[in-house]
C-alpha cells in the first residue's frame, strides 16, 4: 500500500472546520498518514483518568489532546484566513510547493 499525500503537514497552522472545536485555530504536532488524522495543540481535549506512576506520582485527571480526521481540518495561510491547498512546481528549485488557493502565496 503506498502512502498517501495530505494537504496537512507537521507544524501546520489549522483551522477546525466541524465537530465541538469547530472554530478554533492551532498548531498540528503529529499527523498519522494511516488513519489519516491530526493531533492539533489545544484542540480536542479530553479527560483522562492517569493511575500513579514514576513520571505522575500524583495521579489524578489530566487533559491531552484527542486525534482529528483530516477532513475537518484546513491549512491557515499566511493572511490568517483558511484556505484550499494546492501543489505546483517551483522553477527556482525544481520542486513541489503547497501554495494557498485563494492568496497564490507559497506555504513552508
Amino acid at each position: 500500500m503506498t502512502k498517501q499525500k495530505l494537504h496537512i503537514k507537521k507544524g501546520d497552522n489549522v483551522l477546525v472546520l466541524s465537530g465541538d472545536s469547530r472554530g478554533q485555530k492551532g498548531k498540528v504536532l503529529v499527523v498519522d498518514t494511516e488513519k489519516q488524522t491530526a493531533i492539533v495543540e489545544g484542540v480536542k481535549m479530553v479527560s483522562k483518568h492517569q493511575k500513579p506512576n514514576k513520571e505522575n506520582p500524583q495521579g489524578g485527571i489530566i487533559k491531552k489532546a484527542s486525534p482529528i480526521h483530516i477532513s475537518n481540518l484546513m491549512v491557515v495561510d499566511g493572511t490568517g484566513k483558511a484556505a484550499r491547498i494546492g501543489r505546483k512546481l517551483d522553477e527556482k528549485k525544481n520542486k513541489l510547493v503547497r501554495y494557498s488557493k485563494k492568496s497564490g502565496e507559497v506555504i513552508k
